[in-house]
């Protein structure tokens, strides 16, 4: 029972911090499991291979700082829909070990939502974040999510009944809120640039009652 609930943590919860910081998550089991201090599946020793950590490494530098800049982190995260799903679903798939194709399915399929959910919810809050001119809370953001990603992995391998909890009630929320998101950045985007109208505010001129003429001496009557 241990062991499952150890096997369902890690395939859970790897999916969902890959869908926050993949390469944060992937560097940290990588040097983790090369350290001793974590044992990963055979399927995914891979991780530990010092090509592997060094890539992830690199990736998660370029991320650090592309993360923190306004609308740069957006288009980021656009590319990576492409990365962190497919990524969470095959370290999903890879961390039940040998097991049937159909489970194997189940669990990629598996996988792969929950970092879309995550990988959403992050994407969708950075949008409505860079409405903001100041880049402060894009850093505050981007520092919480590197938070997030480590203290994810370090549930996985120390309270994962707990991680697999938190992963469900997180995917139920995000469905149950993705319609009010989605109106509300509609609604948000929707809304032009505020453009004042010409000639309005107290230095508005007003032509005189009676049809006369505006100069530069003054009012000529009509």
């Amino acid at each position: 029972m241990n062991d499952t609930i150890a096997t369902l943590g890690l395939a859970l919860g790897s999916a969902f911090t890959a869908g926050i910081n993949l390469y944060a998550t992937i560097a940290a089991l990588g040097l983790a499991a090369a350290a001793g201090a974590i044992q990963l599946p055979p399927e995914l020793q891979v991780l530990a291979h010092p090509a592997v950590i060094a890539v992830a490494l690199a990736l998660y530098v370029v991320e650090f700082f592309a993360d923190k800049t306004p609308y740069v982190d957006s288009a980021w995260d656009a590319i990576h829909t492409f990365i962190r799903v497919p990524a969470g679903a095959i370290l999903a798939a890879r961390a039940l070990g040998p097991v049937s194709p159909p489970l194997e399915l189940v669990a990629a399929l598996a996988g792969g939502s929950i970092a879309f959910a995550a990988h959403a919810s992050k994407a969708s809050a950075r949008l409505a974040i860079n409405t903001s001119p100041e880049p402060v809370s894009n850093w505050v953001a981007s520092f919480a999510e590197d938070v997030v990603t480590l203290a994810g992995i370090w549930m996985i391998f120390h309270h994962p009944f707990v991680m697999i909890g938190f992963v469900v009630v997180f995917v139920a929320a995000v469905v149950w809120m993705a319609p009010k998101v989605w109106r509300g950045l509609r609604s948000l985007f929707r809304r032009g640039p505020t453009i004042p109208t010409v000639g309005s505010g107290p230095a508005q001129s007003r032509a005189p009652e009676g049809g006369g003429e505006v100069t530069l001496g003054g009012v000529q009557g009509g």
